[in-house]
């Protein structure tokens, strides 16, 4: 890495993005990023019950549609999806690239009663920490966005598609980047995603190769920032059916109707299986 600070980001408590912020646009800087004290308040940030109340059912009944059992959680984050799908009788298995998060989260579900089972990996090279094929695997969490550079975003895509089953689906959601590219929208609304009290999350910097979002908490007046790269809905899409998903829906804010500056969020369900002549008319909504 060659640039931002160069401890063990294990033991980091305070994030660095050296003299130029908005220079940092590398997909390994996230690891400094989610350091010790903001993993410590990002539950203050999603708020498990405002998030709960604000999606209902939506994940579960979509892997229920496609009668789903075995889910890796591949952004896990600290816990909340993976706590839900255990809960709901799913099969998970908790991936993140953070350790910090991936400690966070299996004291989160210890205290719920559920005993994840983790995994530390890097999307990139996912097939080498897992064994086995799933029926799903979710991204959630705007994740996928921490990815800068099109070698990977393409590799990760196709790790998640060799890792699922020949019918298996891949839910990967994002921010709505391009309202925000397009001067569509201020930022988040905090309806949805982010449900937490005394809390603010919005982009400091935007430019077609940066999101930078600051987030603020009024308690203590701690701020912190995260780098991450503005995909559009579309090339989502495109890179999506490249690697070899045949189907792409896309809902904005759990809502398959929307106006496409009205989202927070982009939820794209993405298909493996094969589609036959007739239903290869139209592949993406």
């Amino acid at each position: 890495m060659s640039s931002g600070s160069t401890a063990d980001p294990m033991f980091q408590r305070t994030q660095d993005f050296g003299d130029t912020p908005t220079e940092i646009r590398e997909t390994d800087h996230y690891q400094h990023e989610y350091v010790h004290d903001f993993v410590e308040r990002w539950d203050d940030l999603i708020d498990w019950d405002g998030r709960a109340a604000s999606e209902g059912s939506f994940f579960i009944d979509v892997l229920k549609h496609y009668g789903c059992e075995t889910v890796i959680d591949a952004a896990c984050g600290t816990g909340f999806h993976s706590v839900q799908l255990l809960r709901a009788g799913f099969e998970v298995a908790s991936v993140d690239g953070s350790p910090q998060m991936l400690t966070k989260a299996f004291d989160n579900a210890r205290e719920r009663g559920f005993i994840l089972k983790t995994v530390h990996s890097d999307w990139r090279w996912m097939s080498r920490d897992l064994v086995g094929r799933y029926d799903a695997i979710i991204c959630l969490g705007n994740s996928f966005t921490h990815i800068f550079n099109e070698h990977d975003r393409r590799r990760t895509l196709a790790e998640f598609y060799s890792m699922l089953k020949h019918d298996g689906i891949l839910i990967l959601d994002q921010r709505n980047y391009d309202a925000l590219l397009d001067g569509k929208t201020g930022g988040p609304s905090h309806k949805f995603y982010y449900c937490g009290e005394g809390v603010s999350a919005q982009p400091e910097h935007v430019d077609d190769g940066l999101a930078r979002f600051r987030y603020e908490f009024s308690d203590d007046g701690s701020v912190y920032h995260l780098n991450m790269f503005p995909l559009r809905k579309a090339y989502v899409h495109d890179l999506m059916h490249q690697v070899g998903f045949q189907r792409v829906t896309t809902y904005g804010d759990f809502q398959s109707s929307y106006r496409e500056d009205d989202p927070d969020f982009f939820i794209h369900v993405a298909e493996k299986s094969y589609l036959s002549a007739d239903e290869d008319d139209d592949v993406s909504e």
